[in-house]
């Protein structure tokens, strides 16, 4: 078939699959750090709408020969009351490198979940220390649930302690992630609570305030930042990278806006961010001791989408799913 082919939300459904995901995030890390990606600095417009805003993610792989564009809205709160939408879409637009022709457009919202969630259990992987079995979950939205999902891929998960500034939603969550996955979740009181006996803490908020402090977390503890994504956004208590071995996803990116920014500002760390990438081609260290607390700072790259939405359009086309419709007209 020639043309662009169109995926549903449905059938991009169809198509992932955690492990796969986690394969390709791997991937596009490795990508970046290694110098084989072309990603500029991603776009966010905010809106009239309160709290609303569009941001636009671009990335080419040169090894692949795909260019990625995605939009992702969030915040629209009335969405579903009053046009029926979530408050949250995605749409991924792939380009072929060699022709610039439109190749595919397919739902992002499901894949932006996903991959988000593999690069938890991708940094998991790399620098949690061996034989960690318990798991915290600081805010218990979407993205906590995406985040257990994939970790359980890479590491056995015997019990979860979660905080989240709405008690009904921890509760929620807790009940659906023990019907899921068969793992007992313990809702805490508090956030110090949560984390105490942690070997992995997740933090998964809105960013809109500090909801850990220094000396919370035990040593040795994996910390998965995910919230913050923009300049001023904030879940960490900058003391808590003093003495930590922290790796960021895009060094640049998270300077700006990750959760990183704030412990540059007040000096606590300085000099070049290590990537997630370096230390995945061995150019850098992980852990580096049992006691260590190491932090990952994930701020969300275009070239996920690109490796996600290059193998979903793979599986697509070997099983046929998908519509196909003429957005090019032929040179003439």
């Amino acid at each position: 078939m020639t043309g662009t082919l169109l995926l549903t939300k449905e059938e991009v459904r169809g198509l992932l699959h955690m492990p796969d995901v986690i394969a390709e995030v791997e991937d596009a890390y490795r990508a970046y750090s290694g110098g084989d990606v072309d990603q500029p600095p991603y776009m966010g417009i905010h809106l009239s709408t309160e709290a609303a805003e569009i941001d636009f993610k671009a990335g080419y792989h040169r090894s692949g020969e795909l260019v990625s564009l995605k939009a992702s809205s969030g915040g629209f709160r009335d969405n579903p009351g009053r046009f029926g939408l979530p408050n949250g879409m995605g749409t991924v637009l792939l380009f072929d490198g060699s022709s610039g022709a439109l190749t595919c457009v397919m739902d992002g919202s499901l894949l932006t979940g996903f991959r988000t969630g593999a690069s938890g259990a991708v940094s998991v992987r790399a620098l949690a220390r061996p034989g960690a079995r318990r798991l915290a979950a600081i805010g218990t939205g979407h993205q906590a649930r995406m985040q257990i999902r994939a970790i359980r891929e890479v590491m056995q998960i015997d019990a979860i302690d979660a905080w989240g500034r709405s008690p009904e939603g921890a509760r929620a969550f807790a009940a659906e992630i023990e019907a899921e996955c068969g793992i007992p979740v313990t809702v805490a009181g508090t956030s110090q609570e949560a984390v105490a006996e942690a070997d992995v803490v997740v933090a998964t908020t809105r960013a809109s305030g500090v909801v850990l402090r220094a000396g919370w977390l035990r040593p040795g503890t994996h910390m998965v930042a995910i919230g913050a994504d923009q300049p001023g956004k904030q879940e960490l208590d900058p003391e808590l990278f003093r003495d930590a071995r922290v790796v960021v996803d895009a060094a640049a990116q998270c300077c700006e806006k990750g959760e990183v920014q704030h412990a540059l500002k007040a000096g606590i760390v300085t000099g070049p961010l290590d990537e997630i990438g370096e230390v995945l081609l061995g150019r850098k260290p992980g852990r580096e001791t049992e006691d260590q607390i190491t932090i990952f700072d994930s701020t969300g790259m275009a070239i996920q989408d690109n490796t996600t939405a290059a193998a979903l359009l793979c599986e697509a086309k070997a099983r046929r799913v998908g519509t196909y419709f003429d957005f090019l007209a032929p040179a003439g």
